[in-house]
């Protein structure tokens, strides 16, 4: 069924935002421009830039019909040849004097710095400049301040680490003046919760009052938790199933080679992978590893089944964030959000609201690959060479299913409860889990040098991590055991960018 001759949409962005999406904590995506879809907004191949949710102007000539909820999905098949790679990343900013958290005035001082410049288009939410854009990519801020670039569509990594170098540079020249850093770990390492500022961004509040009803760790996820994820796409229902089922399964695997948060308030923490542990008690409703999507009768439909049923964080209305938690889309298509009475989502709506889902890979109309931490740049163009060598090659992804394929779903489990913990020395089968990074290592290497863009030379810090067997962590606990004398201010300096 063809969304587009069932609706006659005009979309309307608040305070001219344009283009929006989705990173981590699931900042609403906009801009329908896809196959079947109306919009103004440019098509993304496979990443989009965060901005405050489109709003819809909607004439329905009938209400929405779980058909539309999976064209949607649908509409993000293409051809190889528009496959691209997007990559999102975040890091902490810090007064390198004190190392405290930067506050929302100096966030907006680097953010107006940014745009006069190096010419960036403000974002704003009411008088806050809470983001910019510039093209297809996206700054945006996390909850906590986190700044994160959400990159643009490109065809090669080459290009990918251009952008990230690009960015760093500029991030770089506007905070040294101010006396601001940026550090490239997945956990805060010093700070307690209470002394991280809150952004005054309105969906923020409404997460911040529902997580501690729905798990333990939700608040040190949206405030002191830092990611890189890489988005791929998919050419048809069958490519999308097997790339979901390659990512979940590997997410682990992915999470060891990248853990590299180790510290919490000063001193270890007992995890590699704090941030990775920290989604396991965030909301497991929302969360984890999907044991459906290896069902056979797994495709877009049963997707957007799953998607139905997971609790609402909100509508956005008049520039207002709307408290829906609590309530299922399945319940908004019938009419029966009691906040908005009567009323029915229009496919603005859907598309927000999968971006609140945060699942270990996430499908929108493109698959997100969500298991590494945050780290230096050559860990920013590492992770998605990884992926890219992997599920971009028919060949390497073919190798990943057979290799996974008779994996239960507790052994999938195990790997990503206890990966996060013991990372590559976690036992699986007759070996460990540096066993399997090995093997998926040199198929990411040769799915790479079949694309043919001498692309191979940015697994090169990967290859150091699996080759040595000792995660980013593992080397952060040995500096804080013997030359930092159990000082972990000095990760700050370390892991400047």
């Amino acid at each position: 069924m063809a969304v587009a001759s069932r609706l006659a949409v005009s979309r309307v962005s608040p305070d001219g935002a344009g283009p929006a999406a989705a990173g981590r904590r699931g900042r609403p995506a906009a801009g329908l421009a896809a196959v079947g879809l109306p919009g103004r907004g440019r098509r993304r191949g496979g990443a989009l830039a965060a901005s405050p949710p489109t709003e819809e102007a909607v004439q329905m000539t009938e209400p929405l019909t779980k058909e539309d909820l999976v064209a949607y999905l649908v509409s993000g098949c293409k051809p190889k040849e528009n496959w691209r790679i997007g990559t999102e990343h975040e890091k902490f900013g810090f007064e390198v004097d004190t190392l405290r958290p930067i506050k929302y005035d100096q966030i907006r001082d680097i953010l107006k710095g940014l745009a006069e410049r190096f010419d960036w288009d403000k974002i704003m939410e009411g008088d806050n400049v809470i983001g910019l854009k510039q093209g297809k990519q996206s700054i945006s801020l996390e909850p906590g301040g986190q700044f994160e670039l959400s990159g643009a569509p490109l065809e090669t990594l080459h290009q990918t680490c251009a952008e990230v170098n690009s960015h760093l540079y500029q991030v770089k020249a506007v905070g040294e003046e101010m006396g601001i850093g940026f550090l490239g770990l997945g956990f805060q390492p010093k700070w307690a919760l209470s002394d991280i500022p809150i952004m005054p961004k309105g969906r923020y509040e409404i997460m911040r009052n529902y997580m501690p009803k729905v798990g333990t760790l939700g608040l040190d996820m949206m405030f002191r938790t830092c990611t890189v994820q890489v988005n791929l796409d998919f050419s048809s229902e069958q490519d999308m199933i097997r790339k979901f089922r390659a990512g979940l399964a590997l997410q682990p695997i992915a999470t060891a080679i990248f853990a590299n948060s180790p510290f919490k308030e000063g001193k270890p923490n007992g995890f590699l992978s704090l941030r990775s542990h920290i989604w396991t008690d965030t909301d497991n409703n929302r969360a984890g590893m999907l044991p459906f999507v290896f069902d056979d009768s797994f495709g877009f439909e049963q997707y957007v089944d799953y998607a139905l049923d997971v609790p609402m964080y909100f509508v956005y209305r008049n520039k207002k964030y709307i408290d829906c938690t609590g309530m299922s889309f399945r319940d908004f298509m019938q009419g029966k959000l009691p906040q908005v009475p009567g009323e029915l989502p229009s496919l603005n709506d859907w598309e927000n609201h999968l971006t609140t889902i945060f699942p270990e890979v996430r499908l929108k109309r493109y698959l997100e690959m969500r298991g590494a931490d945050g780290g230096p740049w050559r860990r920013l163009c590492a992770l998605p060479a990884f992926w890219v060598g992997l599920l971009y090659d028919e060949e390497s992804l073919q190798s990943i299913l057979d290799m996974t394929f008779d994996w239960t779903k507790e052994e999938r489990e195990m790997l990503r409860r206890k990966v996060p913990v013991t990372g590559f020395k976690t036992p699986f089968r007759d070996g460990y889990v540096r066993d399997l990074a090995e093997e998926v290592l040199k198929l990411a290497k040769n799915g790479l040098e079949r694309r043919g863009y001498k692309e191979v030379g940015f697994l090169r810090e990967v290859e150091e991590t699996v080759g040595t067997g000792v995660t980013p962590a593992e080397r952060l606990l040995n500096l804080y055991e013997t030359k930092w004398q159990r000082n972990v201010d000095h990760v700050f300096e370390h892991l400047l960018y």
